[in-house]
C-alpha cells in the first residue's frame, strides 16, 4: 500500500521504510499519511489545535488515533514541508528526523493518575525517550521497534506485543521491573527483573544487545529470538538481571477498568474522562472541542489511548458528568453500550490498495444490524495484515471482497485470527451469526 514520499528534512535523512512518521509522509490511496508519535500519548490543548489546523490546511481533515496512542493525519496533499514545519513548531516531534522514527514507547493513558499504579512511569519514560531521540546508534532501530512501560495501572493496554515490555513487581518489599521480549505482560512470563532504579539502564542495555546481535534483516526482537535463546540474550546484558523463581513465576494481574466514561483518579476530587473516536477517526471539530474542554475543565492536556480514543485528565468530579456529556455532543463515544465503541476497522479499500472491502463503511452498517449491547469487540480487517489491531480480537471479520467477510473467533490454540467460524458472509449474515454467539465466547 505505502511508499515513502520525500519530505522537508534539513538535518537528517530518513532510512527507507513504509512506516509513516512525522518526517516521513507515506503515500496511500487517499493521500499521504503523517504519524505523530506522542510522548506517552500526551499532548497539550495547543498541540491538539495545531494537529486539527494542519489536517484542515494540508489534508482532507481526517485524523486517526492509532492502537498505540498516537495520531495520524490522512489525505495529505503535496505541501509536505509546511505540514511538517507546523507540527514541529508545536513541539510534536524532534527536529532531527532520525530521532523521530524510534520514539515508540507506550504507557497507560492514566500514567501518574491511576489509583492502582505502583509507580509513576512518566519520569522513566522521559529518560528513555530522550535516549532514543539523541543516541545515534539507536537510530538504527526499525521504525516499528517498540517498548511498553507499565506502572501497574488498572487502565492499561497490556495485550499488545512489544519488542521489550516492562512491568512492576514487588520483591522483598522493594519495587522491581520485570521485563520480557517479543511479547506482552498480559500473557507472557518475564525473563528477569531489575530494581526500578535501574530501569533506564536496562532499556539501554537491551537495545544495545539487540543491535549487537541482529542482522540487517532482523528488525524485530521476535526475528532475533528465532536464532538466539532469550536466556542467552539476557546473559549478555551489560546490567545485572535477577532471574530466579520468584521473578520467573510472577504473572501480571491487572485489575480491569473500562476505558470509556468517568474514571476516578488517585488525586482526590479529580477524574479522567475516557472516550473512543468512532472507528478510530476524529475530525478537526472533535479534536478542537476536546482541547477546549481540557482548557476549561481540566489541566489543558489530553491523552490519546490505545483504544483509539481521547482521555481528558484532571477533571473535577463535580463537573465530570457534564464534561462527559459535552464530549458525547462532539461525536465521541463515551459508553460501551454504543455499538460503534465495540467495533474496530482498518482504513479499508477507501484508502488502502490492499483492502478488499470498505471496512469503515461496513462497520457502520454492521453496527445497525447487531442487537443492542452485543457482541463484544469485533475487528473488521481489509486484509490479513491486521493493521487496525495489534492483538487478536474476540471476533474478526476478514474481508474477501466488497461486502463479504470470513468470520474468525479467537482461539489461543490456533494461529492468526483463531478459529474459522464461517466463510464469505454478507454483513447481514455476519451480524446474525455474531448475535447468535454467546457474549462469554466473544468477551475481551
Amino acid at each position: 500500500m505505502n511508499q515513502p514520499v520525500s519530505a522537508h528534512q534539513p538535518q537528517a535523512s530518513l532510512r527507507p521504510s513504509a512506516c509513516p512518521g512525522l518526517w516521513r509522509i507515506v503515500q496511500a490511496l487517499d493521500g499521504g499519511i503523517c504519524r505523530i508519535k506522542l510522548a506517552g500519548g500526551a499532548l497539550t490543548a495547543d498541540q491538539a489545535e495545531a494537529v486539527a489546523k494542519a489536517a484542515e490546511r494540508f489534508a482532507g481533515g481526517e485524523i486517526e488515533v492509532t492502537n498505540r496512542g498516537n495520531l495520524q493525519i490522512r489525505g495529505i496533499g503535496r505541501d509536505h514541508s509546511a505540514l511538517i514545519e507546523m507540527l514541529l513548531a508545536a513541539g510534536l516531534g524532534p527536529r532531527e528526523a532520525a530521532g523521530d522514527d524510534v520514539r515508540n514507547l507506550m504507557l497507560s493513558p492514566c500514567a501518574g493518575i491511576d489509583p492502582q499504579m505502583l509507580f509513576d512511569t512518566r519520569l522513566l519514560a522521559a529518560q528513555v525517550l530522550q535516549s532514543l531521540e539523541t543516541t545515534p546508534r539507536f537510530h538504527q532501530l526499525s521504525a516499528k521497534f517498540a517498548v511498553q512501560l507499565d506502572g501497574g495501572e488498572a487502565l492499561a493496554m497490556l495485550d499488545h506485543p512489544h519488542d521489550l515490555w516492562l512491568s512492576p513487581l514487588k520483591l522483598d518489599g522493594e519495587l522491581w521491573l520485570a521485563f520480557g521480549l517479543a511479547g506482552c505482560p498480559a500473557k507472557d512470563a518475564p525473563l528477569g527483573a531489575v530494581p526500578l532504579t535501574r530501569g533506564h539502564e536496562l532499556v539501554l542495555a537491551v537495545l544495545k544487545r539487540f543491535l549487537d546481535l541482529a542482522r540487517p534483516e532482523q528488525t524485530r526482537m521476535r526475528q532475533l529470538l528465532s536464532e538466539h535463546l532469550p536466556e542467552a540474550f539476557i546473559t549478555g546484558l551489560a546490567v545485572p538481571v535477577r532471574a530466579d523463581a520468584a521473578v520467573r513465576q510472577w504473572r501480571c494481574v491487572q485489575a480491569s477498568a473500562s476505558y470509556l466514561g468517568i474514571y476516578p483518579q488517585l488525586q482526590h476530587g479529580l477524574s479522567a474522562i475516557g472516550t473512543s473516536a468512532p472507528l478510530g477517526r476524529l475530525n478537526p471539530s472533535m479534536l478542537r472541542g476536546a482541547a477546549r474542554l481540557a482548557r476549561e475543565q481540566g489541566d489543558g492536556t489530553l491523552r490519546m489511548t490505545p483504544w483509539q480514543g481521547v482521555l481528558l485528565p484532571n477533571i473535577a468530579q463535580r463537573h465530570a458528568e457534564g464534561v462527559s456529556a459535552r464530549l458525547a455532543g462532539l461525536g465521541l463515544l463515551v459508553s460501551a453500550t454504543e455499538q460503534l465503541s465495540r467495533l474496530v476497522a482498518c482504513t479499508g479499500s477507501a484508502g488502502c490498495a490492499k483492502g478488499q472491502a470498505d471496512t469503515k463503511g461496513d462497520a457502520r452498517l454492521l453496527a445497525t444490524l447487531l442487537a443492542p449491547g452485543a457482541p463484544a469487540s469485533v475487528h473488521l480487517s481489509g486484509c490479513p495484515r491486521s493493521c487496525a489491531m495489534a492483538h487478536v480480537a474476540p471476533a474478526t471479520l476478514l474481508a474477501q471482497s466488497p461486502g463479504r467477510y470470513d468470520l474468525f473467533l479467537r482461539d489461543a490454540t490456533q494461529p492468526g485470527f483463531g478459529h474459522l467460524r464461517a466463510r464469505n458472509l454478507t454483513l447481514k449474515e455476519a451480524g446474525a451469526l455474531l448475535d447468535a454467539c454467546s457474549r462469554s465466547t466473544l468477551d475481551d
